[in-house]
């Protein structure tokens, strides 16, 4: 199925929202954070892949600000899985060269769950190949929020004039300031809404939607996806022909 992406179309930055795993679980007869520990395999796989194809940013979806009101049994076994996953991981990504960030309010995190994050990040710093980027502890609505106060702050200093501020300069200040745009945005579940994601960058992303709960998504899911992306026409708010023209 790789044969049939075209590696010259490729979405440069792909995000995804991990959705259905309580769901998959409870089909199953058991606790949701079964559906949690399953899906684990899922992001081997679709980071594998990306990084296979040479896809440049990954970002997943994995903890909302919103989910810390479920029921506090399932967030603590959450942040547990966290801990543990990140220290068994990091050693694969620093083999495979793949780039661990973060983004978010990590400062709500626990402790430990922050320790083994900057350990993570710092270990796999240096690599050059994919760019892994968690969404822990994160909403649009935050983001949007935080990078609005820093820019008053700025104001208020006088190192910023409020006739300066535009769209450049507030992305700056966004959390994934130098990080592209996402081009493909994947939903696992068959949920149609975005859930508080990535609100100003997905202003142009593509969408794509399916029924399948995330611990059952794989490469080939991952290659579908991307094939899916590549017979669109992404227009940015122009016609056809303005297209055709600038890529002839």
């Amino acid at each position: 199925m790789k044969d049939k992406i075209d590696k010259k179309k490729l979405p440069k930055h792909i995000a995804i929202i991990m959705d259905g795993n309580g769901r998959w679980a409870k089909k199953r007869g058991a606790a949701r954070v079964f559906g949690h520990k399953n899906a684990i395999q899922a992001v081997r796989d679709v980071t594998e892949g990306c990084a296979e194809l040479q896809v440049d940013y990954l970002t997943l979806y994995a903890f909302s600000t919103e989910n810390w009101s479920r029921p506090r049994i399932e967030v603590d076994a959450l942040m547990k899985l966290l801990v543990k996953t990140i220290r068994k991981e990091t050693e694969t990504l620093l083999k495979n060269n793949v780039k661990l960030q973060a983004i978010g309010d990590l400062t709500t995190l626990p402790e430990v769950c922050q320790k083994e994050l900057m350990e993570a990040m710092a270990i796999t710093k240096t690599n050059t190949g994919l760019t892994l980027i968690l969404a822990l502890s994160y909403s649009g609505r935050w983001d949007i929020l935080q990078a609005t106060q820093k820019v008053a702050q700025e104001v208020k200093a006088g190192r910023i004039d409020p006739t300066d501020i535009n769209n450049d300069l507030l992305e700056q200040y966004l959390s994934t300031y130098q990080i592209p745009e996402p081009a493909l945005l994947i939903r696992t579940s068959g949920e149609k809404r975005i859930s508080n994601f990535m609100l100003w960058q997905l202003a142009y992303t593509e969408l794509y939607v399916t029924d399948m709960m995330w611990p059952d998504f794989r490469k080939k899911h991952l290659i579908e996806a991307i094939r899916d992306y590549q017979r669109r026409e992404r227009r940015f708010g122009k016609i056809s022909e303005q297209i055709k023209a600038i890529s002839e």
